[in-house]
């Protein structure tokens, strides 16, 4: 089940496993997909250890979705409503969860780099602006880091098809940036979908600084533990 309690690595993506021992990982994008949809029912199968790549972005599965077809059902649908703020942090980075009367996200990352450096975004998630604003952001590294992570076992399969390279004073891709902000909006991509994995729909403020995977799951963690932080609604 795709839920923050099966949540087992939070270590460059998000990997759910089962008590057998299977897991899946790099979730997120996918995730981050059929929340911007509104999809809360149904079955995804696997064959590997991960969810592929694609470009990068959510917006491949966006299409794939819609060109499949999408079905409302008569059920209401459930959400989890925020009742009390939730804050969690890990030196200068942090994230927290606030009451609020729709889906909102505000981020902040800050790199040392030229090319990224401080961005923010803040965005209400209405009227399915997910589409056109976060859902063709891609993920992103630094030319630097490429052979580190290699040598760990990571991005294996990275490439300059699915994911935007920072170099020292350049973006090494050659059409460039989708948004001059993409940086920031993949990371509220990222976001979306590591709260999806909540059980249902979040209604509140989500702000992040310098935040990532295992913040988010930990901020799941805080909010759902405790029952009088939220209800469903």
């Amino acid at each position: 089940k795709a839920h923050w309690e099966n949540v087992t690595s939070t270590k460059l993506c998000t990997t759910i496993s089962n008590k057998e021992g299977a897991s899946i990982s790099t979730i997120e994008h996918l995730m981050s997909a059929l929340s911007g949809l509104h999809i809360d029912n149904a079955i995804i199968e696997v064959y590997g250890p991960e969810i592929p790549i694609m470009d990068g972005s959510a917006e491949p599965f966006v299409r794939l979705i819609k060109e499949a077809g999408i079905i409302n059902q008569k059920k209401e649908r459930k959400y989890i409503k925020v009742l009390k703020s939730v804050t969690v942090e890990n030196e200068d980075s942090s994230v927290s969860i606030k009451p609020n009367d729709q889906f909102s996200i505000n981020l902040e990352i800050d790199f040392p780099s030229s090319i990224i450096d401080r961005q923010s975004c803040k965005l209400q998630m209405v009227n399915g602006n997910y589409v056109e604003d976060i859902s063709k952001a891609r993920t992103f590294g630094f030319e630097e880091d490429v052979d580190t992570l290699r040598n760990a076992g990571f991005a294996l399969g990275g490439s300059l098809s699915n994911a935007v390279v920072v170099g020292k004073d350049r973006i090494l891709n050659k059409e460039g940036l989708r948004y001059k902000d993409e940086f920031v909006r993949h990371k509220i991509l990222d976001s979306i979908g590591d709260l999806y994995l909540a059980g249902a729909p979040i209604i509140g403020y989500f702000e992040g600084k310098k935040s990532g995977h295992k913040l988010n799951n930990d901020l799941l963690r805080k909010l759902l533990s405790e029952k009088s932080n939220w209800i469903y609604n």
